[in-house]
């Protein structure tokens, strides 16, 4: 008997077997996937597109077919014709399951939009950016002096601002002598001052005195998000910061899953840059028009992002990437124009990507060693970018050591029974009770304590709708000094524990966080979702300690946590959980989105670039996947918080509960250890 077609949502992960000709919308509201409609499915909003993707997903064991969905239909073609489609979207209130799909909802087609947190952080930076306004007055022509209006242009620069061997590219010369005759002679000239030993350039000319401004792109391509600060080149100032989704998503959630498409599809490397970059301008636009600026002002772009991001934007397929010794197709730094990327900016935009330091060691990194500065750093520090890749680095001074990780997306709300992405309705922090038991939380969009008065008013609008990265970190380091859960991961049953919240689930349990009500799912924290963070953190804490052994120390003096997740996670349950090494709680500081703010310090100060592309060249690289002790460090550190290290430092302050649930037979005490039944 042939099963009904499987549909996997992205990037929420949901899926479900439903029968042929079911309409995606009907999927996605009988699985609770975060697909808006207005119109009930008429095909009149159009606000239920969906982009469904075809090929090879081993990560999720299918292959879609090019007939997954059913044939485009007169209401589609209808709304097309009026209003216009993307290309490969589908309403999903026509479309129709016919064969196992993946399909992706796009961020605008979410009723509750991500809250992207990655912030331009605060920071004194040199203004010295790579576009500068000059304004000159150029001498009219002369039938006795016969020169090009462009030649007299150049020579003016060069006697009224002493800047030699200007050029200019073919537009300028387009709408050269009509802006010198509207200007009556003077122009504004923005000019590129040159990368490396390349002449300044013309970018664009105004008649007469511009007194506007000119625009940067501060961007950090995560793998996960994309996140971009609009910054004026004139006065260094944020003026927009916003985010989206990586589109990329729908072709894996991890990086791996991402090499493996690219690898079993023959144009899948094609794919994923296209919509990437259709990503990119989708948020240009979007960010300038929030900023109420053109597009056609911004004029520079500066981007961050792990090397497999980075070839996959570039246009390279990463092959390369998913096998030793991971080369890279280029670790250098790359100027490049912003056409050559297929973004939508000024016709003459420059971009600036910053050099990787490693073959999974990427620019991104390099943006948060040049933010961070460790290799400036008086004491020891360790700094962890908190991600789906974590990219981890160790030093001083004296010297620096970089790694990275593969922590997958759990920390982030995927691969967790209730987990979701950061947005209104979601749970992100957490509070038990070590006595009753009986939890408190917070959701994002609402500053109410979930037992504190008027809590149920305040979340009407959005509910409680899942889990997201922070909420459940602080959810297991909770249960952990409550006794609700073990060193080994595991949780107690409600006669182990003393709390009916921990109910029987298959051979393990579940903690119930939430009830659940109408309005609002049941929220339970599985054996599952333990074991997906454990790995993950496990995999956070073995990079970390692998420097610390190739740095012959086994303590760091302070731990600063950055990206856009790190900037939320609480010092305590992070050690709680033995994400990070024991180190005074005081000494672990938050540095939000490191990344990003180097990325804005390389578009603002060109002599950054420099500093950044040299500092590079002195970091010490680990390879993790080819270091015998990660795997030891690994096992020991799945335990919580591990189980060969002993943290006295957060043993001092914490109370973590010698509790033991790995055993059979009689249940024995509430809260004790179960004594092991003997056998005869």
């Amino acid at each position: 008997m042939s099963k009904d077609p499987l549909v996997i949502f992205t990037p929420s992960g949901k899926r479900g077997r439903f029968p042929v000709g079911t309409p995606v919308l009907t999927a996605a509201r009988q699985l609770g996937v975060d697909l808006d409609s207005v119109c009930g499915g008429r095909g009149i909003c159009s606000k239920c597109q969906i982009t469904p993707s075809y090929g090879e997903f081993p990560k999720h064991g299918v292959t879609v077919a090019s007939d997954a969905l059913s044939e485009w239909n007169a209401v589609e073609q209808r709304y097309d014709d009026k209003r216009g489609l993307k290309p490969g979207r589908r309403l999903g209130c026509q479309a129709t399951i016919q064969k196992d799909v993946v399909i992706d909802v796009p961020p605008e087609s979410q009723v509750h939009k991500q809250v992207v947190r990655k912030r331009a952080e605060a920071r004194d930076i040199v203004m010295n950016p790579a576009i500068r306004l000059f304004y000159v007055e150029v001498q009219e022509p002369d039938m006795h002096d016969p020169s090009g209006d462009l030649e007299r242009l150049v020579g003016a620069l060069a006697k009224q601002w002493d800047i030699k061997d200007v050029k200019a590219d073919l537009h300028i010369l387009a709408q050269l002598q009509t802006i010198l005759r509207k200007g009556n002679w003077s122009v504004t000239v923005a000019l590129h001052m040159g990368d490396g030993d390349a002449a300044p350039r013309i970018m664009h000319l105004w008649p007469g005195l511009y007194e506007g401004s000119i625009y940067g792109l501060a961007v950090d391509l995560g793998s996960t998000t994309i996140a971009a600060h609009l910054c004026d080149l004139r006065s260094g100032e944020v003026i927009g910061s916003s985010g989206l989704m990586n589109p990329q998503i729908r072709f894996g959630e991890d990086l791996m899953s991402r090499v493996s498409y690219s690898m079993m599809n023959d144009n899948g490397a094609a794919e994923m840059t296209a919509a990437v970059r259709d990503g990119m301008n989708t948020l240009f636009a979007q960010i300038a028009d929030e900023a109420g600026i053109d597009t056609g002002l911004i004029m520079d772009a500066v981007f961050v992002m792990n090397p497999v991001m980075h070839h996959l934007f570039l246009g390279i397929d990463p092959y390369e990437l998913g096998q030793a010794p991971f080369a890279l197709a280029t670790s250098d730094a790359l100027h490049l124009r912003a056409s050559d990327l297929d973004l939508t900016l000024h016709p003459a935009a420059r971009s600036y990507i910053l050099p990787c330091i490693a073959g999974h060691v990427g620019a991104d990194a390099a943006a948060v060693t040049l933010s961070e500065a460790p290799d400036k750093s008086e004491d020891l520090v360790l700094i962890v970018d908190v991600g789906t890749n974590a990219e981890i680095q160790l030093g001083n001074r004296d010297k620096v050591l970089a790694c990275s990780s593969p922590t997958g997306p759990a920390f982030e709300g995927a691969q967790i029974s209730s987990g979701q992405r950061a947005a209104p309705g979601a749970i992100e922090r957490v509070e038990i009770d070590p006595a009753t038991k009986e939890p408190r939380f917070r959701v994002i969009g609402c500053d109410l304590w979930s037992d504190e008065d008027g809590f149920a008013a305040a979340i009407a609008t959005t509910g409680i709708t899942g889990i997201c990265g922070s909420g459940i970190i602080e959810a297991i380091a909770e249960m952990r000094m409550a006794g609700l859960l073990d060193a080994s991961g595991l949780i107690g049953s409600a006669a182990q524990t003393g709390s009916p919240r921990c109910i029987a689930d298959g051979r393990t349990h579940s903690y119930v966080l939430w009830q659940g009500s109408e309005d609002s799912p049941q929220i339970t924290i599985t054996n599952p979702d333990i074991r997906a963070i454990q790995m993950a953190k496990a995999a956070l804490y073995s990079g970390a300690r692998l420097l610390m052994d190739k740095l012959g120390t086994d303590t760091v003096d302070r731990i600063v946590l950055a990206g856009a997740f790190g900037a939320h996670i609480s010092p305590k349950h992070a050690m709680v959980l033995g994400m990070i090494p024991d180190c005074p709680l005081d000494k672990v500081t938050s540095a939000g989105n490191a990344a990003g703010t180097g990325a804005r310090i390389a578009l603002l100060n060109t002599d950054a670039r420099a500093e950044i592309e040299e500092t590079v060249r002195r970091i010490v690289k680990i390879e993790t996947a080819v270091e015998p002790r990660f795997q030891e460090h690994f096992v020991n550190a799945s335990a919580l918080p591990n189980s060969a290290e002993p943290f006295p430092i957060l043993r001092s302050v914490v109370d973590l509960p010698d509790v033991s649930f790995n055993t059979g037979g009689d249940e024995g005490d509430a809260g004790g250890r179960r004594r092991r039944r003997r056998r005869g």
